[in-house]
């Protein structure tokens, strides 16, 4: 059976008390008696019970983190930053995918609230209902939303600044003399991707003589980039770049348009969102805005220990990471890029 305190107790000589702040680090246990007791503890492989602690502390030093899907590159990273930040904190994670469902989401949430957990980090799938915003509310546990703007949450939130990156796509491609431009993206309720809709069609709108660009929605993935591609492709032939929500769409574009004989950047240029590995090694390399996906876990899990730690002052906090352009070789001018279509045909 598993050594507990009262063996290390009996083996050490010294009362139950005594060997629990020697282990804890506690007051009153002088350095002889408490190497004295770390050193009864290891001879007896004695490991301490963290669900008896949490009961003592009120906290379980775990926390969870709700995605979409892992498999999905953005989240993977998001959830490597949130895991190194919460081993630094002595803190175990818990990651459960949601699958774009808003009932399993809900379902984890309560899961993880049974399993006493310090704190909640969610990818929310669709905006939180007044009911389900109570329901957090009420568990007392800290909630931060990831890629969630601040406004009108009442809970602490972490993302990227999605209006400045869609802008710095729009003056890139107009920058290379793109007129005729289309932006490819998520659903009007999906937060960050409505800011990066929002500044792309702003600064398109603020640029002398442009026309207005071309926004189609639909589903926020691979097959979903490459429908989208291929309506618009149908529709608006004309058009000579398009900037895509996230770049798992951008790479479904890139498919679509090999697929009608079209080449990237010579016919059609391209901009993607999030800046993921396998950006780099597509053919050729995608031009992107660089979110900082790792950032945005550790800084999730930062802000979940520091209202962990004060209980008592829940106030949220709102934290919005800077955005970068990445240029690659997947735009180029666009007078250029005809010339060789025509050439071609």
């Amino acid at each position: 059976m598993a050594a507990t305190i009262k063996d290390i107790a009996r083996e050490s000589g010294v009362n139950i008390s005594t060997v629990s702040r020697a282990l804890n680090n506690g007051y009153g246990v002088n350095y002889q008696t408490r190497e004295h007791v770390i050193a009864v503890a290891a001879r007896l492989n004695y490991h301490p019970n963290r669900i008896a602690r949490g009961l003592v502390t009120g906290r379980s030093h775990s926390l969870g983190l709700i995605v979409s899907d892992i498999r999905n590159p953005f989240f993977a990273e998001v959830a490597r930053g949130a895991e190194d930040a919460a081993r630094a904190g002595n803190c175990d994670l818990v990651l459960c995918n949601s699958d774009l469902d808003a009932d399993k989401q809900m379902q984890y949430v309560q899961s993880l609230l049974e399993k006493r957990i310090d704190g909640i980090m969610m990818n929310s799938v669709s905006a939180l209902s007044r009911e389900q915003q109570a329901q957090l509310a009420g568990s007392g546990v800290p909630i931060v939303l990831l890629n969630r703007p601040a406004s009108n949450h009442t809970f602490s939130t972490v993302c990227a600044d999605n209006e400045a990156g869609g802008a710095l796509a729009a003056r890139y491609l107009l920058g290379l003399g793109h007129r005729k431009i289309a932006h490819l993206t998520g659903p009007r309720q999906h937060g960050n991707l409505s800011d990066r809709a929002q500044g792309f069609v702003r600064a398109l709108q603020a640029a002398e003589h442009q026309e207005q660009p071309v926004v189609l929605r639909g589903k926020f993935t691979f097959e979903g980039g490459a429908e989208l591609a291929r309506k618009l492709l149908d529709e608006h032939p004309d058009v000579t770049a398009i900037f895509a929500a996230n770049d798992v769409m951008a790479f479904g574009v890139a498919h679509a348009a090999i697929d009608r004989g079209l080449r990237i950047p010579e016919d059609l240029s391209l901009v993607g969102f999030d800046n993921l590995q396998f950006s780099v090694i597509v053919h050729p390399p995608l031009t992107t805005i660089h979110q900082p996906k790792y950032e945005m876990g550790s800084a999730a899990v930062d802000v979940l220990l520091r209202l962990a730690r004060d209980k008592g002052k829940q106030i949220p906090e709102h934290r919005r990471l800077g955005v970068e352009l990445i240029e690659r070789q997947s735009c180029m001018e666009p007078r250029a890029g005809l010339l060789r279509a025509s050439q071609r045909a």
